[in-house]
């Protein structure tokens, strides 16, 4: 892409997001799952600081899925057959994702002692 004006990048970007939108289930999964943190975040009229750290930890977890699968993709169209080091790679990439979602799964649970929970004691009260 060396060359290339910013706005040519930025058109290859959103074609890389439009792709990967329509190949990969798990991704259309975590815009659903940041359709709700967001409500959360609402809800709980959290302060500015859990909202910075919502976006990254979404960025994180969408960023690992977009390199997962760019790199199945590619690994998929030069060794289309069944190879124990193509398995490997895809393996660790998926681990790449996994390794982020637990550790946004940790977030969410500071975010609900920290916000949610406080609230529905208020509310129970």
């Amino acid at each position: 892409m060396k060359g290339h004006r910013f706005t040519d990048r930025l058109g290859f970007a959103w074609a890389g997001l439009r792709t990967a939108w329509r190949m990969e289930k798990s991704l259309r999964t975590h815009a659903l799952a940041t359709v709700g943190v967001v409500a959360a975040l609402l809800i709980t009229r959290a302060p500015a600081l859990w909202w910075a750290v919502m976006t990254l930890t979404i960025a994180l977890v969408v960023g690992a899925e977009l390199l997962n699968t760019a790199i199945e993709a590619l690994a998929d169209h030069l060794h289309p057959q069944w190879h124990e080091a193509i398995k490997r790679t895809k393996d660790v990439a998926a681990a790449a994702v996994l390794v982020t979602s637990l550790g946004a799964l940790g977030v969410g649970a500071a975010f609900t002692m920290d916000q949610v929970w406080p609230l529905l004691q208020r509310w129970l009260a």
